[in-house]
């Protein structure tokens, strides 16, 4: 019998260590998360900031997060489902409203610290960085946390970060993979003109054009709640210009009456109850027990 070799014995299963818990469940990159959190020793307990964008099928979020020693606290927070408090009723997740969600959490943020930095209000699409100033206070800074995104060039992440950094934060970023960019040789190159189409949804507007023209039907069926609303591939540029200039003017809109919030209801109204099921026994008072006590001792007596 040959030499069997013994790859993994019990002084291996001994020292086995299992990874993180969000490691296993594919749901946090240590590797980078490390390199986001770590802070100076001389800066102590100085928060070091994350602009943090998440987006899913039907909404798109944008935190202010820092790390303390046992969890992250959230500083500040935007959501698109929050725009059609400034005009934008429709298109929740493209790369427009991206720009429109983190524009508005670079607005709250600035307002709320009293920063008096305006940020880049003629947006032509252009990579722009604020300037700090000398005799006043620093711009907020953040880094961008895009978790486990791929990073491909044109990504609705870069749609939020453009608008975080055009609203007066201080995110460091370049322009290589915001939309229109292009390899030539070692280098690339950005084109601004097809950045500005896509924060103003002309990428939508060109496509519900063609489609109007070459399949009227399918318009109909993929854009109704654009038609429900007036909105065309002509006026939507406006709708977009609008909601900036709304942002700006008032970071901070409530939320209205008949808007649904978190828990599907309307302000003043109390949830659903739903009528209790045989098998759920209604919970008795003590006074209510001591009846039942005594009813069924006078039961035994009889």
């Amino acid at each position: 019998m040959g030499f069997i070799k013994v790859v993994k014995n019990k002084a291996y299963f001994k020292r086995f260590q299992v990874k993180f818990k969000r490691r296993r469940q594919a749901k946090t990159d240590y590797y980078a998360r490390k390199r986001l959190i770590i802070q100076d020793k001389n800066k102590y307990k100085t928060p070091k900031y994350r602009f943090v964008v998440r987006h899913s099928n039907k909404d798109i979020t944008c935190q202010i997060f820092s790390t303390d020693l046992t969890h992250d606290v959230c500083f500040l927070a935007a959501y698109s489902h929050e725009l059609p408090r400034y005009g934008v009723k429709v298109g929740l997740t493209n790369y427009a409203a991206a720009y429109c969600t983190g524009l508005l959490l670079a607005r709250r943020v600035n307002k709320k610290l009293g920063l008096e930095y305006e940020g880049q209000k003629d947006v032509d699409g252009s990579l722009y960085q604020v300037e700090a100033d000398a005799d006043g206070k620093a711009p907020f800074k953040a880094l961008l946390d895009v978790g486990l995104r791929r990073t491909t060039t044109g990504a609705k992440i870069f749609g939020a970060l453009k608008g975080a950094s055009d609203g007066g934060l201080d995110i460091p970023h370049n322009d290589r993979r915001f939309p229109g960019t292009k390899k030539e040789g070692e280098d690339f190159k950005a084109d601004a003109e097809v950045h500005k189409k896509y924060i103003f949804g002309g990428h939508v507007a060109t496509y519900m054009t063609t489609l109007a023209d070459d399949d009227e039907e399918a318009y109909k069926r993929q854009f109704g709640r654009y038609i429900a609303l007036g909105i065309t591939g002509e006026s939507l540029e406006g709708v977009y210009k609008a909601a900036h200039a709304a942002i700006r003017a008032n970071p901070n809109v409530p939320r209205g009456p008949k808007e649904l919030g978190a828990f599907k209801t309307r302000e003043g109204e109390k949830p659903k109850e739903y009528p209790k099921k045989q098998w759920q026994q209604l919970k008795l008072s003590k006074k209510q027990q001591a009846g039942r006590i005594r009813q069924k001792i006078a039961n035994m007596l009889k």
